[in-house]
Parts: C-alpha cells; sequence; structure tokens
C-alpha cells in the first residue's frame, strides 16, 4: 500500500472523500484491500454516463443514466453520513455508496428517478440502508429500508392512494446492494437461490407489494461486448424471479475494478411480451465532483457526454 493510500485512509479530505480503514484486519470479504484501497482511496468518486432506452407506459423512452460510486464514512447507529467521523471513531463505518439517477421524458412530462444503495466495505454484512425516490409530474414517492435486528425496517411515502404511507418490516436480502458487491468482488454477490427484495426503483414503476421474492442469481462471462467493453473482457450477473416480472443483468469488467458496462432489465408483460430497458455506458471519470459544483466547471458535463440538466 502506498503512503497516499495509506494517509488517505486515515484522514478526510473533502466532505464527500474517504477515511479510515474500520477494522480492515478483521474483514472476512475477498477483496484485495490494497487494489481498492489506491483506486477507491484517492478522494475521488467514479462518475458514470449512460444512453437510457427506459420502458414506461408500454413505449420505450430515450434518456440518461448516471452511477456514481464513492466511498464515505458511515453512522452504524444513525445509518447516516458521518459530517466528523474523526470526533466518533467507533461510530464510524467504511461504505462504498451508489447513486443511481435515470432521467427520460414520458410525453409532454419528465421522470428523474434516483437510489442510493450503502454496502459495507469491511464488515461482511447486507447494505446497510437503501433508499429511492421518483419525482414526476403526477407526484413524489420515496422508498427508505434500513438494516436492523436482521432485517429491513421499511418506510414507503406514496401520493397513491391505494399504497399512502407504510411502514413494514421484510427479512431478505437487497438486489439494489448487487452493484456494490460488484464493485468490491464479484465473489461477494450471493449465487443461487435465495430471498431477494426487487430493486426499488423498478418497485416504485410496478406498484407490487413490497415484499420478499424467490430469486435466483448466476455470475458467467458474456457472451457479447457492451459499449467499450470487448467481448471476453465482461461478466454478467443474472437475476431472475420466479414469481416478481423481472430479470436484470449487470454487465460488469472481469478484472478489477469491475466497472459497470451496461444493464437490461426485462419485464415480463401478462400476454407474455417482454419490455427490455436498457443502458450502456458512453463516459466514466475519477473526479471529486463536490468541489467541482460552479459554473465554471460545467464543461465537465460535456466530458461525461451528458446532455440533460
Amino acid at each position: 500500500m502506498t503512503l497516499l493510500t495509506y494517509l488517505l485512509l486515515l484522514f478526510s479530505i473533502a466532505a464527500c472523500s474517504p477515511l479510515g480503514a474500520n477494522n480492515a484486519n478483521q474483514s472476512d470479504r475477498k477483496v484485495d484491500f490494497d487494489a481498492f484501497g489506491d483506486y477507491w482511496y484517492q478522494g475521488k468518486a467514479e462518475l458514470n454516463s449512460y444512453d437510457l432506452e427506459q420502458y414506461r407506459y408500454g413505449e420505450k423512452r430515450t434518456g440518461e443514466a448516471v452511477l456514481i460510486f464513492v466511498t464515505e464514512d458511515f453512522s452504524k447507529a444513525k445509518q447516516v453520513k458521518l459530517d466528523n467521523p474523526q470526533e466518533n471513531e467507533q461510530d464510524a463505518q467504511k461504505v462504498l455508496k451508489l447513486n443511481m439517477t435515470k432521467n427520460f421524458i414520458t410525453g409532454i412530462y419528465p421522470y428523474s428517478m434516483m437510489l442510493s444503495s450503502f454496502t459495507p466495505v469491511y464488515d461482511k454484512v447486507p447494505a446497510v440502508k437503501v433508499a429511492a425516490s421518483v419525482q414526476e409530474w403526477c407526484g413524489q414517492t420515496y422508498t427508505q429500508m434500513n438494516r436492523q435486528a436482521g432485517g429491513y425496517n421499511v418506510e414507503l411515502r406514496s401520493y397513491f392512494e391505494r399504497e399512502g404511507d407504510q411502514q413494514l418490516t421484510v427479512d431478505a436480502r437487497a438486489e439494489d446492494e448487487i452493484w456494490n458487491l460488484i464493485r468490491l468482488n464479484p465473489k461477494e454477490v450471493p449465487t443461487g437461490k435465495l430471498k431477494l427484495i426487487p430493486g426499488l426503483l423498478d418497485q416504485r414503476l410496478t406498484h407490487i407489494p413490497l415484499e420478499a421474492q424467490d430469486a435466483t442469481i448466476t455470475i458467467q462471462p458474456a457472451q457479447a461486448g457492451v459499449a467499450d467493453f470487448e467481448a471476453g473482457k465482461l461478466s454478467v450477473c443474472t437475476v431472475t424471479y420466479e414469481s416478481y416480472p423481472r430479470v436484470l443483468r449487470i454487465y460488469f469488467s472481469s478484472a478489477f475494478p469491475y466497472e459497470i458496462a451496461g444493464w437490461e432489465e426485462v419485464r415480463k408483460l401478462d400476454d407474455g411480451q417482454e419490455e427490455v430497458s436498457s443502458a450502456t455506458r458512453k463516459a466514466v471519470m475519477l473526479q471529486d465532483y463536490w468541489t467541482k459544483n460552479g459554473n465554471e466547471f460545467q464543461p465537465l458535463r460535456r466530458d461525461l457526454n451528458l446532455t440533460n440538466p
């Protein structure tokens, strides 16, 4: 491990930047932490932009998606980002955070969707928190899952009468943590048959009650390339549900840092037809974006090939 990596493990250098190893020596994860630290503890986030094809209301829409991966210190007790982790190291837990955004237009009005997933880096436990929100001109919805006592306490807020405000408990792994597990090491992804909570953004589109579903997860070499990734250099993680009408395929580089090349989301319709939403990566950069909020940094969006505001 380089001196720079070691220093970045000890000190936070920016609001979103990483800090501290948090019991790295006690970790049971199958992760090369030297390589992980050299890449993820640079004080930068990995920004990925994607061309998006998203089905909604029976039609395919074009849009953009962004995946932001970054490490940060999380409160074990409050399950929120710590403002001053140095003041309470016992409460600090290193997490790999995914922020996913999807933006597309349905006729006259836009959809804006966001998912956040927080997975411990060193503690071999499931994602400690997952949250998702959807905004469109009809209204907005929000779902948050906090892992406590071996399951997830879920709060769902919706403008739909039949959903209303709900609080429930679901005891299963979350589909939305798979993205982070791939980035840690694909061997961390639980494969085979298991109970799984479907992706929260998909659940907001189907309005199917949120509950554990029987699913099967596989990882194998991809048969074709995606975007700037050649065939033979990609693997695909496939999540197939038995009853819930969804198949998810995540394409990622087979070598560290296991970059996400794209994905497919298959919706199985009652008439046997399938709607295939997909995303293909168009650009990537490492950037301490939280320090780049002035107007002079707007050209960086062109570097990411982003067109939507």
